[in-house]
């Protein structure tokens, strides 16, 4: 059995964090784990940055509220489900998903969790375990699944390598040049091409 574990923000829907940088002017917050490749350094700027302009979770989740999945997701992820078994590995957190997954017909979701006070300011993060998409795909491997993987950043690249086959997809360039190991696509069209390169089963667009 082949199962297909998809990175969310980049690869799906919109980067969430550059979407609320637009909306609040804090240019900061643009940052991504495409730029800061350690993700607990990533996390503590972006928790100083909401502290410091008394930004709390229902500020984020407003924005969030007016996202759409990326063109072409929507139909990607119905192929994909037709295909395969299909897991969602997110550094994303469960408080802010709910919107985007409601509208990508709610497939499995690993991702982490915030941590809020009284007040609803986010005062800290509770990732689900060190290196979570890796260790996802070695525990998918441990279940007889042969693993495909698609991500975009530099947090999906141990996912990537754990896995059968990696794709990058959307990937910036500076990832592209560094792991240039793996096949790296623009479209979802192209990103059904090489699951099905990938796939050991014969399998029709």
């Amino acid at each position: 059995m082949e199962i297909a574990c998809l990175d969310l923000e980049g690869v799906l829907v919109p980067e969430i964090w550059i979407a609320f940088a637009e909306k609040t002017g804090i240019a900061e917050l643009r940052a991504t784990t495409r730029d800061i490749p350690d993700y607990d350094v990533l996390m503590k700027q972006r928790l100083r940055i909401l502290d410091e302009h008394g930004l709390k979770l229902s500020d984020i989740q407003e924005v969030i509220g007016t996202l759409a999945p990326l063109e072409g997701a929507v139909e990607f992820v119905n192929w994909l489900r037709e295909r395969f078994q299909v897991v969602i590995l997110s550094d994303t957190f469960y408080e802010f998903s709910q919107p985007l997954m409601r509208q990508l017909g709610f497939p499995t979701l690993l991702c982490h969790k915030l941590v809020t006070d009284d007040s609803g300011r986010v005062v800290d993060y509770q990732l689900r375990q060190r290196d979570p998409k890796r260790q996802s795909v070695i525990a998918l491997k441990s279940l007889y699944y042969r693993v495909i993987a698609a991500g975009d950043s530099y947090n999906d690249t141990t996912m990537l390598a754990e896995a059968h086959a990696g794709i990058l997809f959307h990937a910036p360039d500076n990832v592209i040049a560094e792991f240039s190991q793996f096949p790296a696509v623009q479209t979802f069209e192209d990103l059904k091409q090489e699951f099905l390169k990938a796939s050991n089963r014969p399998l029709s667009l």
